[in-house]
């Protein structure tokens, strides 16, 4: 797969039955083959690796199934498909934060409990050791610093597909630089990281994707992260103009080449435009929808339907 090409792989969506799939083991094998097929072009370079970061887009407990977070499922198949094809060590990775730890999120979305079932550890970056390192953005000197196992593991980002509260797109570049102490302004945080940290593969959980709702988009992209954020700002109907990080980035790249049988004309005109939900209010018809769910399924209720944030 070449620096400008993406993947786009769709994930059948005939077991959905108009809605949401509670049960996480449908889901999993439901991923199955799409998994398969979008990491099938940069196997070569993960099966070489003696362990792999996964870094997905857990920075709130939002409920999977707003699309404001990566599927755990998404994650489980990942691990389950790198274990039968590697021998490396694997890991799945977040960030704790001012607002939550990431040991309190990784239970409310599942992944903990999901990791169970393979050899793949759950790791805190905020706990982990650090480097300090120094790069250039347009000639001026940018300090990082950096947590150790992002700089020597293998590194997948698989960010969902959402925009970020500022406007642009969340995806790869920002799920990374979200791990990471920066001096600069927000805006070029992302453009410092990418000499630093190199993923050999960004992967855009789309399954289901917001864009001011949710919407089963089911699909999933891969290939180089700013190549993946340039098609997910596309398909959010955002302007890569307007995003100064992405802009930077692709400024001297060729244009993206997208792979795959998916009709983005269709999926693009799917995916509404919009902001974020509210961190803190959300409409009580939600609350009360996802705690009947939290019910029936036996998964825990996000804080922020508890009122937190």
């Amino acid at each position: 797969m070449s620096a400008a090409s993406v993947r786009a792989v769709a994930v059948d969506a005939a077991n959905r039955r108009g809605g949401w799939i509670p049960d996480i083991d449908a889901r999993l094998t439901h991923l199955k083959s799409p998994v398969r097929d979008v990491l099938a072009p940069s196997l070569e370079a993960l099966a070489d690796a003696d362990r792999i970061t996964l870094v997905p887009d857990a920075h709130y407990p939002f409920h999977p199934s707003s699309g404001m977070v990566t599927d755990p499922a998404v994650i489980g198949s990942m691990v389950a498909h790198l274990e039968r094809k590697t021998d490396a060590e694997i890991a799945v990775a977040g960030a704790s934060d001012e607002r939550i730890s990431f040991d309190r999120t990784a239970d409310y979305l599942g992944y903990t409990s999901l990791l169970e079932r393979f050899d793949a550890t759950l790791v805190d970056l905020a706990a982990e050791p650090r480097l300090d390192e120094v790069c250039s953005v347009d000639g001026t000197p940018v300090a990082l610093s950096v947590p150790e196992r992002l700089v020597e593991s293998t590194v997948v980002v698989v960010p969902s597909l959402r925009p970020t509260a500022a406007g642009p797109v969340a995806g790869a570049m920002r799920t990374l630089a979200a791990s990471i102490d920066c001096d600069a302004k927000p805006a070029r945080v992302p453009v410092a990281t990418r000499p630093i940290v190199n993923p050999a593969v960004a992967v855009i959980d789309a399954t289901t994707a917001y864009g001011g709702e949710p919407v089963a988009a089911d699909v999933l992209l891969a290939g180089e992260p700013s190549a993946v954020d340039a098609v997910a700002s596309s398909l959010l109907g955002r302007s890569l103009e307007a995003d100064d990080a992405l802009k930077t980035v692709r400024e001297d790249e060729e244009p993206v080449t997208v792979e795959g049988d998916v009709d983005f004309d269709r999926l693009r005109a799917t995916i509404p435009d919009g902001d974020l939900p509210p961190p803190d209010s959300p409409h009580p018809a939600v609350s009360t929808a996802y705690r009947v769910y939290a019910a029936v399924a036996g998964d825990a209720v996000p804080p922020q339907l508890e009122g937190g944030r």
